[in-house]
């Protein structure tokens, strides 16, 4: 990401380096974490909002946040809190330059449904309704593989799933997900409009629909998971690896072509079975045509075509069976 507009400085801030400046929601959680350490590890500056501190962190929130330069506590439900700690933070910063847009309450099932879906969806208007009246037009989005139909209890029509497969939210969580998709949709329209961006300028937002975001230590618990197919039937026996995710991340902040609103499925080569897809395919999904992608006996069933295709990404980390 070359060029940037953060010269200028807030209240007690010291002066330093110029670098492409980042607010990365939800840095400390899983994906989080990983995406604030490559982004900072690739030259950017990282602000990290989030109410909840790494547990590498000092104290005083000076050390240990995975190379984030600040972290900032923000409620992301409150819009004032939002508008104002991306405009400028005393002692800190002012002005950025992207938004990368990962915090939410993650997968079903772990609050109450109603809380689930209106945190993430009020969370997603704000941080874009707070990007349109600031100017940021580089934006990136975790939306979910749950907009497939997880638990996939009603069989796929077709696989492997692409982004071109139905949006069949089944849950509070993915149904959130879908509503961010949407406002991204009608964001970028507006931005289109003369009237309501008189500066001009389609913005890119991209929404990056994650597989089940793993970490290296957790591949272990992948030996559990090889006797019964059902077991993680219920994503097509997806994962990422949450540095692949970084990486697809900083892709799409970097990519100059994109314009308007893009979703890319983010799964890894491989699923997580020793089993070959196609075997799992006709024993869970009997019946449901199936045209692998490639020759691997193990190719992931989430086509990750589309991702390599426009933003040069190629999984690196994974669990080889």
């Amino acid at each position: 990401m070359s060029g940037n507009s953060n010269t200028a400085l807030t209240l007690g801030e010291s002066a330093r380096p110029v670098k492409p400046r980042v607010v990365v929601t939800g840095g400390s959680g899983k994906l989080g974490r990983a995406t604030v350490a490559h982004l900072s590890s690739s030259g950017y500056e990282v602000i990290n909002f989030d109410r909840v501190r790494p547990k590498t962190a000092s104290e005083d929130g000076k050390t240990g946040l995975q190379g984030a330069y600040r972290l900032v506590e923000v409620d992301l439900s409150d819009m004032g809190q939002v508008l104002e700690a991306l405009m400028e933070i005393d002692m800190a910063y002012k002005k950025v330059d992207a938004v990368v847009h990962l915090a939410a309450m993650p997968s079903p099932g772990q609050s109450s449904s109603s809380k689930q879906f209106n945190t993430n969806v009020s969370s997603t208007y704000n941080v874009l309704e707070a990007c349109r009246k600031l100017g940021i037009t580089n934006i990136v989005m975790a939306s979910s593989e749950t907009l497939i139909g997880i638990p996939l209890d009603i069989k796929p029509a077709k696989l492997p799933i692409t982004e071109e497969s139905p949006l069949l939210p089944e849950s509070a969580y993915s149904l959130s997900k879908l509503v961010g998709e949407t406002l991204a949709d009608q964001y970028v329209r507006w931005s289109r409009q003369s009237h309501r961006n008189p500066t001009g300028g389609e913005i890119k937002i991209v929404s990056m629909r994650f597989s089940n975001v793993m970490l290296e230590e957790e591949y272990a618990t992948f030996a559990g998971w090889q006797d019964d197919a059902r077991k993680r039937y219920w994503n097509c026996w997806g994962y990422i690896d949450a540095r692949d995710g970084a990486e697809a991340i900083k892709l799409a902040l970097e990519n100059k072509t994109l314009k308007g609103h893009e979703a890319f499925i983010i799964a890894n080569n491989n699923t997580v079975m020793k089993r070959p897809s196609k075997e799992l395919v006709e024993e869970v999904f009997p019946g449901v045509p199936y045209t692998p992608l490639n020759d691997d006996p193990n190719v992931t069933v989430l086509s990750n075509e589309k991702a390599k295709r426009v933003l040069g990404w190629e999984p690196k980390y994974d669990y080889k069976p």
